[in-house]
């Protein structure tokens, strides 16, 4: 999952960067309004942290040109203001969420989970598929109730086809949403994080659709309808 970070203070963006990456999202990172407005709206993040005090163009301008461009990507605003008045005109920009500095980093990422999870439709933080468990809260997979090692590309590339199971993902959109701005992109490495995941979890559960891509499915169940 990808998730990009407009905050103009150094520290906190580093250590706000930091903090998503051990927890395994491919992070992108703007320092200014207009910076963090492209970047947003010619790359498909799963979530936006977007500060509102932002120099060049301000957090509630940036947010208001997603919307009106029809970016749909949950926002949470990240920022110093706290009167009511600012937290609704966040809001009425379309903001998903908003929390105020200081901050606790727990409560920011268990906020973005929350974004994400019912973005894609779901209630918890765990996905089960025909013992298949991925539990992107503590970034960790299992089979069968035994846990599963995974580095950390393949474990987004898996948090992704489970949060979108039984969908046919292309392997441009994985990479798009596995790899961080500036790393060195190649559809062709999806073909090989595929086949270790499929060694790890079982070589039932990725399907290949000739010509579109992959899909994460139960076995059992597709067993079945055969």
């Amino acid at each position: 999952m990808r998730i990009l970070v407009v905050e103009d203070d150094p520290d906190l963006s580093r250590q706000l960067s930091e903090a998503l990456k051990d927890t395994g999202y491919a992070v992108d990172v703007a320092d200014n309004g207009e910076d963090g407005h492209f970047m947003g709206d010619t790359e498909p993040y799963d979530a936006v942290i977007l500060d509102l005090g932002l120099p060049v163009i301000d957090g509630i301008s940036v947010l208001q040109k997603w919307r009106a461009d029809g970016k749909t990507f949950p926002v949470l605003i990240l920022t110093a203001r706290d009167q009511w008045s600012e937290k609704v005109s966040g809001f009425d920009a379309g903001a998903d969420d908003y929390l105020t500095k200081p901050f606790h980093h727990e409560e920011l990422l268990a906020r973005l989970r929350a974004l994400m999870r019912r973005a894609a439709g779901h209630t918890t933080d765990s996905i089960e598929i025909g013992g298949l468990m991925v539990d992107n809260r503590a970034a960790r997979c299992f089979v069968d109730g035994m846990p599963i090692k995974l580095t950390s590309h393949e474990f987004r590339l898996l948090s992704y086809m489970a949060t979108h199971k039984g969908r046919v993902i292309s392997r441009t959109e994985l990479v798009e949403h596995i790899y961080d701005q500036d790393f060195d992109r190649d559809s062709n490495t999806i073909e090989v994080f595929v086949g270790r995941l499929r060694r790890k979890i079982g070589t039932d559960r990725i399907e290949t659709v000739r010509g579109l891509g992959y899909r994460l499915i139960d076995p059992d169940n597709a067993a079945a309808k055969k």
